[in-house]
């Protein structure tokens, strides 16, 4: 766990919004409360890269939550066009093998040094928070405890080269103890006591998050839809910050 991490800084604030006017707004009424923006593939989808430079105008990090997860050749040179617009953080899906994973690696860091720019933190996603025990087994036939699996799959993205994982406070115990301090794991689906649930299955609140480890966490809509979405911020600073200490 990165332990000189500010509390502002480990929040990642989730995009999740369809156009790039209601991006802009979150990212400069937030851009001093949040440490990073996540542009997952519904703003992506809406308006392509033009997000990353307006981020990058606003002064703010990029976390690109685009899940990758195909035949190893299409995973590495979409990363590669990615990593192109200047992301500080990029995600691929572990269970795409590991041949693509060190392909992927490989080839995201060889275009870093030709840019002559610190390389990106490449993350490996473990198992979406939208799965349960009853998913994981009844429906892909998968008979693993849902928390070994999930260490399974980290131990496979350390082994090739990523730089962490995304994984739930739950999972990231047994991740963190196996995988050592310096791995970084990102925990998905943090909800505040104060926040509704929605459609994640497994979830946590801010201290669960800091309890287990984790280096940052993304938060989306208990900052997103709330009225005030600065106070919505402060509040989980202040739970991180009383958990730390």
């Amino acid at each position: 766990m990165s332990k000189n991490l500010s509390a502002k800084e480990r929040i990642i604030l989730a995009l999740d919004v369809d156009t790039l006017e209601e991006a802009k707004g979150l990212v400069q009424e937030l851009k001093n409360h949040v440490g990073i923006f996540k542009v997952g593939l519904q703003l992506f989808s809406a308006v392509g890269p033009d997000v990353f430079k307006m981020i990058q105008e606003e002064g703010g990090k990029i976390y690109f939550d685009g899940k990758y997860c195909d035949i190893p050749n299409t995973v590495a040179q979409a990363s590669v066009n990615i990593v192109k617009h200047g992301v500080d953080f990029l995600n691929i899906n572990i269970l795409g093998s590991s041949k693509m994973i060190s392909k992927t690696v490989k080839a995201v860091r060889e275009t870093s040094k030709k840019m002559d720019r610190e390389n990106p933190l490449i993350l490996g996603v473990t198992l979406l928070t939208s799965y349960g025990q009853r998913t994981l087994t009844e429906e892909l036939g998968i008979c693993s405890n849902i928390g070994d699996y999930s260490l399974k799959l980290a131990q496979i993205a350390k082994e090739n080269g990523l730089d962490g994982v995304v994984a739930t406070a739950e999972d990231s115990i047994k991740i963190r103890e196996a995988l050592g301090d310096d791995f970084i794991i990102v925990c998905p689906a943090v909800r505040p006591t104060w926040s509704i649930v929605d459609d994640q299955v497994r979830v946590v609140t801010p201290a669960d998050a800091i309890k287990a480890n984790v280096d940052y966490m993304v938060v989306g809509r208990p900052i997103r839809n709330a009225e005030d979405k600065v106070s919505a911020a402060q509040l989980i600073i202040n739970e991180i910050e009383e958990t730390i200490a």
